[in-house]
């Protein structure tokens, strides 16, 4: 392992040598790593590094929430906002497993986590011993590395590797498993720590190999139907800028997956739309029209591509991709690009030629003109007596400026909020993509706020979705973060409703909810909000939510049996795409 030395801030000279204890080495290793927040919640096999903790108030800020699980999604949210680790604190059984969740989230959405979790004294390891988990086993299988320290000494070197494996090449969530022993017991040798910044056995590939660029550049300059679709890996590699002027100096449209959204603003020109199950009408049906798809940091998956079997077989692919492992798993890729997604559009850039598309892009046009005859703009339309949760999402975009950042938690509201958010700003969307967490909106807005504090921060919830995480108001309350949240009430399951529906002849099983009082909820943790359920108050309400200095909760009545289209049926090919 090649390191780069972080000076500690303690006295290492001969005569005041001190050593220190695993869990206060932990600490010392966490400031090195400059975290300056930990999203966590004590417990008994974690007790050493939260004593230790306590006197490094003045230099990391824990938050302290009301689940495990709000910890880790907490955690997600900071990571998408700050590009860097988020880090999560809990303790052993119980505290562990239920980190569970946010660690598959963060793996398949490429979210950078260090998960620290206590774990029972050495010698009862394997004897089911209160409150022990096998955590390595349960999350060998979601986690980009895992590790159990068992002796003091070991923490420096792994929580450097932690770091670096998190935060390296493709991002995702990292675990670490240490035993209570291995906290309380001290070191043999003088604490030093060293940033890591390679591992021999894990090279992530950055800068791409000329001749994979060489041979992308071939294929753009020849196409005569180009077609970008922009991943989550563009913002990951904070390469906007890139992909913006490679767009304009190729004149070709561009598409983003759901987590690509944000990627490039709305308002540009060569920007036509979403991708998906529910995305829009033109992007989804022209990808089997095009002759050349420049697929950057994204990954086919089965919600972008409906039945792979017939997907772009009319096409080459382009797949620039920082995981080799996602390279021709699912699309068969003509020119695999391995590497950085900023470093292959800079590379890019200097190879590709100036062309006209026009003709091209207005075939989208065409497409949107179609899409919008048949979906009217709910702010406009009007012709439900129920509010519809189209028109909140639209007029939030409009008092905002589509300059917020969106939380949005999953489903109808989910894909509401993509369609009807007009997005200005990069980094503008923090959803749970490939595995759909419901309860993941509400503690990731508030680790969005911590790692955003100068953004507004508005998460779209569920009434379904809101009850599996509220307790985290309490989170947000006493740590006076201005969240806003935005409850899209129907007293449905939203989207299994709608499949039901669709897909069930409206055999409405177990979807219908009966749900409490939330602003009494809201206000009982502290939290100020109110209920609209009549159109013509919708917008003061907005205002209103907007308005205040502090956290809200907004509670809009919406259409009970409203439904998102478009939609591609599940198996069927993006061709098939339904418009009603």
């Amino acid at each position: 392992m090649e390191t780069a030395s972080v000076t500690p801030d303690i006295d290492t000279t001969p005569e005041t040598v001190q050593l220190l204890s695993g869990a206060q080495a932990l600490m010392h290793s966490l400031v090195a790593e400059q975290v300056d927040t930990i999203f966590g919640y004590p417990g008994g096999a974690i007790m050493p590094v939260y004593d230790a903790l306590y006197d490094f108030q003045d230099r990391i800020n824990h938050i302290l929430v009301r689940h495990e699980q709000g910890a880790g999604h907490a955690a997600q949210g900071y990571a998408r906002m700050q590009g860097r680790a988020g880090v999560c604190l809990v303790t052993s059984g119980p505290g562990a497993t239920n980190l569970v969740t946010p660690i598959a989230d963060a793996l398949i959405d490429s979210t950078p986590l260090v998960c620290i979790v206590g774990q029972v004294g050495k010698k009862l390891l394997g004897t089911d011993a209160f409150q022990e988990a096998d955590v390595m086993g349960v999350t060998m299988p979601i986690t980009k590395w895992n590790y159990q320290i068992t002796t003091a000494d070991e923490v420096p070197e792994i929580i450097a590797r932690a770091f670096y494996i998190a935060q390296s090449g493709r991002p995702g969530p990292v675990l670490i498993d240490i035993t209570k022993s291995a906290q309380l017991e001290l070191m043999t040798q003088p604490y030093s720590y060293e940033r890591c910044r390679t591992i021999i056995s894990y090279r992530p590939r950055i800068v791409p190999k000329p001749e994979q660029v060489e041979a992308a550049a071939k294929l753009i300059n020849g196409a005569k139907r180009p077609y970008i679709l922009a991943g989550h890996g563009v913002q990951l590699a904070k390469a906007e800028d890139e992909l913006r002027q490679f767009a304009e100096k190729t004149g070709i449209p561009v598409a983003t997956t759901l987590l690509g959204q944000s990627t490039i603003s709305t308002d540009h020109p060569l920007y036509v739309g979403w991708l998906g199950m529910h995305g829009n009408y033109g992007p989804n049906v022209l990808t089997d029209e095009a002759d050349v798809i420049i697929a950057i940091g994204m990954r086919f998956d089965d919600r972008v591509t409906g039945d792979a079997s017939k997907y772009i077989k009319q096409a080459k692919v382009i797949h620039i991709e920082i995981d080799p492992s996602e390279i021709d798993k699912i699309i068969k890729a003509d020119a695999p690009v391995v590497g950085d997604a900023k470093e292959a559009l800079k590379a890019l850039l200097k190879l590709v030629h100036p062309n006209d598309h026009t003709v091209w892009r207005n075939e989208f046009r065409k497409y949107d003109a179609i899409e919008n005859e048949t979906i009217t703009v709910p702010s406009l339309s009007g012709e439900s007596e129920k509010i519809q949760m189209g028109e909140v999402i639209d007029l939030l975009s409009k008092k905002t400026n589509g300059e917020a950042v969106l939380v949005t938690d999953v489903g109808q509201h989910q894909m509401m909020a993509s369609r009807y958010y007009q997005f200005r700003r990069p980094n503008s969307l923090v959803t749970s993509g490939g595995m759909g967490t419901m309860g993941f909106a509400l503690p990731a807005a508030f680790g969005t706020k911590v790692g955003a504090p100068d953004r507004t921060v508005v998460a779209i919830i569920g009434d379904g979705c809101f009850q599996m995480t509220l307790q985290e108001l309490g989170t947000i309350v006493q740590n006076k973060q201005p969240v806003k949240a935005i409850i899209l009430n129907n007293n449905f399951l939203g989207m299994v409703r709608q499949w039901q529906q669709l897909f069930h002849e409206r055999r409405y099983s177990f979807v219908e909810l009966q749900n409490p009082d939330f602003i009494t909820i809201a206000k009982g943790f502290g939290m100020d909000g109110h209920t609209c359920s009549e159109r013509e108050t919708l917008s003061e309400s907005l205002d209103r939510m907007l308005a205040h200095d502090g956290p809200y909760l907004l509670e809009v009545i919406v259409e009970k049996e409203e439904n998102v289209f478009p939609m591609v049926p599940a198996g069927t090919s993006v061709s098939q795409i339904r418009l009603t």
